[in-house]
């Protein structure tokens, strides 16, 4: 009995810290309005020349409202393999880049799996399916690179922000059955080579606590040969 206990105070504790960083984590993340900044001002430089390190420098707020500022991708431009990057900004960066690393993939802790990114296949004007691409060690202990976690993807109104714009949605609820079912993504675009994006888990805290990351191109061949 008292082991039970034990272990119930200590579910609790674990519960208590999480819904604080995530509190922590929104708060971070400042407010759903865009503040009037274009992506210039919020960068530093014309976006036509920014890279991923640029994006990356930035805090947890201007990296949202850098994603406000920009526009929605034309949704026939994205098709083929993405390079994904994680932003590390944020209380629970460390923690989001592991479960997306770790967990993600197959819904259970795999240590030696990594997400690479992102592949796209628009198949009508504004409807299509997508799915992330992740390497992981074979049966012989190499490295190979394998497809998971398919989405739907489509052209919408954003769910993140309020600036009541469009945004490349990728719905993961149509092909999951797991956790990652309440998972949703919206892509957005700073250059030709360079989309700020963010997720969310509807299971914690939904829109109100998204995490950005980047997709960086110019896209390979998809499916690989």
């Amino acid at each position: 009995m008292g082991f039970m206990k034990k272990s119930l105070a200590g579910l609790a504790a674990l519960v208590s810290v999480t819904a604080g960083l995530s509190i922590v984590n929104i708060v971070q993340a400042g407010k759903r309005n865009p503040d009037g900044r274009s992506m210039e001002e919020i960068l530093g430089k014309d976006p036509e020349e920014a890279t991923y390190d640029d994006i990356e420098r930035l805090n947890r707020a201007d990296t949202m409202q850098l994603f406000y500022a920009a526009k929605a991708p034309a949704f026939e431009s994205m098709k083929g393999e993405y390079q994904g990057k994680l932003l590390s900004g944020g209380v629970l960066g460390g923690s989001t880049a592991y479960f997306t690393h770790h967990v993600f993939p197959s819904g259970t802790l795999t240590i030696d799996t990594q997400w690479l990114g992102k592949a796209f296949n628009p198949t009508e004007a504004d409807d299509g399916w997508g799915i992330n691409v992740f390497s992981g060690k074979d049966e012989e202990g190499g490295q190979e690179v394998f497809y998971t976690r398919k989405m739907r993807t489509y052209m919408g109104p954003t769910t993140i922000g309020k600036d009541g714009r469009n945004s490349l949605h990728l719905d993961y609820g149509a092909f999951n059955t797991d956790l990652v079912k309440t998972m949703h993504d919206e892509v957005r675009q700073v250059n030709e080579n360079l989309y700020i994006c963010a997720g969310y888990l509807t299971t914690t805290g939904g829109p109100l606590n998204p995490g950005p990351f980047t997709l960086l191109g110019p896209p390979e061949e998809f499916p690989r040969e």
